[in-house]
């Protein structure tokens, strides 16, 4: 807790067994009140690990629901539970849980009401082994995105964010895909309803049990991030409305 503000962790997963204990106890539990874990229908057994380690609240999917439909269950459980900090944290290792310091401070003390974690701000991204393809994409993706949704940010497509509970409640995202592009959707979200953002710079680790999508899913996502960042622009100068950017 901080400043009275309850702190959660939540954490999509899926087969994230080999990597899931190493992340947990990394986590700065001085701050943090709960955790939760939502496992997405995976088949190994993440969930039975989780509840071993002690995290506080182990969710299985009956069925897969999508890296989308993943964080819907998390952020859910967050609101229900009275989280006012709600971190999203990947149990796969690739971030480390030792910014939630910072991210969680940001938020507590009113600075900003969304952080993201950036592999790109430093030179993290290339040096943590992201693929230079991804790495271009990535860079080609968030200048487009800058420019349509009228945006500053060194990413889009990090999978390291903390959001206050305000911005939870006002946003629709329940309504979001279940796909890989829910992320980008929320963003769009974020910045329509004129939530500031702030970015630390985020060291990042790709390796075998590292959670990544091969080249076809990323041009399907690619093409999603694109096909988000229009509507948006489209609405933001009024030719188009999309209803997934009112506020709830």
């Amino acid at each position: 807790m901080i400043k009275g503000k309850k702190v959660v962790v939540v954490m999509p997963a899926y087969n994230a067994a080999d990597t899931l204990e190493k992340t947990y106890k990394e986590i700065p539990f001085e701050i943090v009140d709960e955790v939760i874990l939502v496992d997405d229908h995976g088949t190994d057994n993440t969930a039975e690990l989780a509840r071993e380690l002690g995290v506080n609240h182990v969710i299985r999917h009956d069925k897969n629901k999508g890296y989308g439909g993943n964080q819907k269950t998390c952020y859910n459980k967050a609101l229900e539970i009275g989280a006012d900090i709600v971190v999203m944290l990947h149990p796969d290792y690739q971030y480390t849980p030792q910014l939630i310091h910072s991210m969680s401070y940001l938020i507590a003390n009113e600075v900003y009401p969304v952080v993201l974690g950036s592999r790109i701000l430093g030179k993290g991204a290339l040096k943590g082994g992201m693929p230079y393809y991804k790495y271009v994409a990535n860079r080609i993706l968030t200048l487009s995105q800058n420019i349509l949704v009228g945006q500053k940010l060194s990413e889009y497509h990090t999978g390291f964010r903390a959001f206050s509970k305000e911005v939870l409640e006002t946003i629709r995202y329940n309504e979001n895909s279940d796909d890989f592009v829910f992320d980008n959707q929320m963003l769009s979200q974020i910045i329509f309803n004129d939530f500031e953002i702030a970015e630390v710079t985020c060291p990042t680790k790709y390796f075998e049990e590292a959670s990544s999508i091969n080249f076809s899913r990323s041009v399907t996502y690619g093409l999603g991030v694109l096909g988000t960042s229009f509507k948006h622009f489209f609405t933001r100068i009024g030719v188009y409305k999309w209803n997934l950017l009112n506020k709830k």
